[in-house]
């Protein structure tokens, strides 16, 4: 499990370039590799149906400064967080990598 030291930076402070967040590099830092994947997809969904950070949160029931700190990569979203937003979008935000977790 990520914690102490590792979870007390947000995972854009992680990155070696944050300015680039979503896209910076996190090489070494798998957790907040993760967390960027997400962040970025839910960026394009959010611009690509045209919603705002207050629709997805009454669509989500996940509150919307959560969202805006995901989306800009300044928290750590637990698994009760992204499960809620993908039941509001109707899709998945968890990258999937073959052979882990997520893998099929």
């Amino acid at each position: 499990m990520v914690g102490g030291r590792a979870r007390s930076r947000s995972p854009r402070d992680l990155a070696e370039d944050p300015q680039n967040w979503p896209h910076a590099d996190l090489s070494g830092h798998v957790a907040a590799a993760v967390v960027q994947a997400i962040a970025a997809t839910l960026a394009e969904v959010i611009a690509g149906q045209g919603l705002s950070f207050r629709r997805l949160a009454v669509l989500s029931g996940v509150n919307r400064q959560t969202i805006n700190d995901l989306v800009a990569g300044r928290c750590w979203p637990d698994v009760a967080t992204i499960a809620q937003l993908e039941a509001g979008l109707g899709m998945r935000l968890w990258p999937v990598s073959p052979g882990g977790c997520g893998g099929s």
